[in-house]
């Protein structure tokens, strides 16, 4: 991994991933599934069949469609017939085996040999029902868990092609960030602005836009806020959260503005908020339990008087997705290790008035510290 992840957050398209890269990833797929007490795991078209395939289906539909990962066996994508040339075109596939099946045929029947046939196996979380069903009709004495309950850390830990993924998408967002401080607030809807955003985003390398949280004063307090037909006015508090995916990767960052001069009430809590993101990024260090990094931001809150007032977790992991784990929220006790990406996000919401939250995307380096991949002031910003 890179001393300095942001270094390699410039423009230039990174090097793509081989056949090597995700052969190296079923690999130890099956590995922790192993170590997990799993005969295997069942991966269906999603973020994980990206990220451990390259494939990514062109349209998901009633039709099976199954990775099948199992210590000691070859990877084996079972798919339909129809859809084989574009699988076998995935920069994965000289690492697996590709069996098909036509229409008419019983896709359970192709994949059914392929299993244990009394073991357990983690499943995609977004397998359909349906196929979840067909298995265990066909192989009645499989059980399955989820995917995330099972292997929660399968996307957790980047390696430096993925991180310089990620730095790019972060220093993407903040330049978005950099632009959108010079737009009109005052007189313009949230839709408008989060249009700027989104528009920004794209305008800066991402190829996906997943949000644009425009939440202009009391909307402000909801933290998932989606961007209305509210026209911003002075005195309001903003707050702008955003993020995409920009070469496969995510970003998400969150910044909260003021239009015009804000008060001193709307000062102090978002130097609160601003002191408690600074308390959950110092906490990051090597080997803590991910709710240490919750418990540390949550402290400077509570401790403030607003504890009541943050209403949701430090933290989520991000990579292939924004949202995926681990989590910072107390109760999460799983180490911080070189290579997991997480945000860390804390925020006061006060209903029916204002809200504030800060977020940047952090890594744990190898020297045992966090690295933050956004660099924006967190100081806030007045806008007009």
């Amino acid at each position: 991994m890179p001393s300095t992840p942001a270094a390699a957050a410039g423009d230039d398209a990174p090097a793509p991933f081989t056949a090597d890269d995700y052969r190296a990833r079923m690999d130890r797929a099956a590995a922790s599934a192993a170590d997990a007490g799993l005969a295997g795991i069942l991966v269906a078209p999603g973020p994980d069949l990206v990220y451990l395939t390259g494939y990514q289906p062109t349209a998901i539909t009633e039709r099976l469609t199954l990775l099948v990962l199992a210590p000691g066996q070859d990877p084996v994508l079972v798919v339909p017939t129809l859809e084989a040339p574009d699988a076998e075109k995935a920069v994965g596939a000289p690492a697996l085996t590709l069996r098909d099946w036509t229409d008419g045929k019983d896709p359970y029947a192709v994949t059914a040999p392929l299993l244990d046939a009394d073991g357990r196996f983690g499943i995609s979380d977004n397998a359909w029902a349906m196929h979840l069903l067909g298995l265990q009709q066909a192989v009645p004495s499989t059980s399955y868990a989820s995917l995330t309950e099972a292997l929660p850390m399968l996307r957790a830990v980047k390696d430096a092609h993925e991180l310089s993924r990620i730095a790019a998408a972060g220093a993407a967002a903040d330049r978005a960030y950099g632009e959108i401080l010079k737009v009109r607030f005052e007189g313009r809807r949230e839709t408008e602005v989060a249009a700027d955003l989104a528009r920004l985003l794209l305008e800066f390398g991402h190829s996906q836009v997943d949000f644009t949280v425009v939440g202009s004063g009391p909307n402000g307090a909801n933290p998932h806020h989606e961007a209305g037909e509210r026209v911003i006015e002075r005195g309001d508090m903003v707050v702008l959260d955003f993020g995409g995916l920009k070469h496969g990767y995510g970003s998400d960052t969150t910044r909260t503005v003021h239009v015009g001069p804000p008060t001193d009430e709307e000062r102090r809590v978002h130097d609160v908020v601003r002191e408690a993101q600074q308390a959950g990024f110092e906490a990051v260090k090597l080997g803590i339990a991910c709710q240490d990094v919750d418990r540390a931001a949550r402290k400077v809150i509570t401790d403030a008087g607003y504890g009541e007032y943050f209403i949701h977790r430090t933290g989520h992991g991000i990579g292939v997705t924004t949202h995926e784990p681990p989590y910072m929220i107390e109760g999460e006790e799983k180490p911080v290790v070189p290579g997991m990406c997480f945000s860390v996000e804390p925020g006061v919401y006060l209903p029916g008035r204002f809200g504030v939250r800060i977020e940047d995307i952090v890594t744990m380096t190898e020297d045992g510290t966090g690295h933050r991949f956004n660099g924006t002031p967190h100081e806030m910003a007045v806008v007009e």
